[in-house]
């Protein structure tokens, strides 16, 4: 089940962009969060996500599976550099279920632009059993 959701959603993500022309893509591929010896067992799953930008306008979609729990809440996060985690600065809406989809669209500030072009920006999603954060996958072109 997980390998044919994440392959209709590049299906969807491709058809979706394609349709994008005029806007910049960037891409994501979502992972668990560092491990540590305690959250290991729990932090389990994958996902993928998909970005336009068009202007300033910012639309993202995704979708993710194998969560140990359900999804609680998702947000692109603005680290201070790539690779870096940083605070969530804007809500996605998130399937509350182990495997599920994600979106959001928003009018992006100038920083934000600047941070996604930067390559700052990154999808966070936490789980009930992982509060502290389950899957991430930074924005890149």
């Amino acid at each position: 089940m997980m390998r044919r959701t994440l392959l209709f959603t590049w299906v969807l993500m491709f058809a979706w962009t394609a349709g994008a022309q005029n806007g910049q893509v960037f891409e994501a591929r979502l992972a668990p969060l560092p491990l540590d010896v305690e959250n290991r067992p729990q932090v389990t799953g994958s996902g993928v996500g998909s970005a336009v930008l068009d202007g300033r306008r910012l639309s993202v979609t995704g979708s993710f599976a194998g969560l140990q729990a359900p999804a609680t809440v998702a947000h692109l996060h603005l680290g201070p550099a790539l690779g870096i985690r940083g605070g969530p600065v804007l809500d996605l809406e998130v399937e509350q279920a182990p495997e599920g989809n994600f979106s959001g669209e928003w009018d992006l500030t100038a920083e934000q632009a600047q941070a996604l072009g930067d390559g700052r920006l990154y999808i966070q999603i936490h789980s009930q059993i992982a509060p502290a954060g389950n899957l991430w996958g930074w924005l890149l072109p």
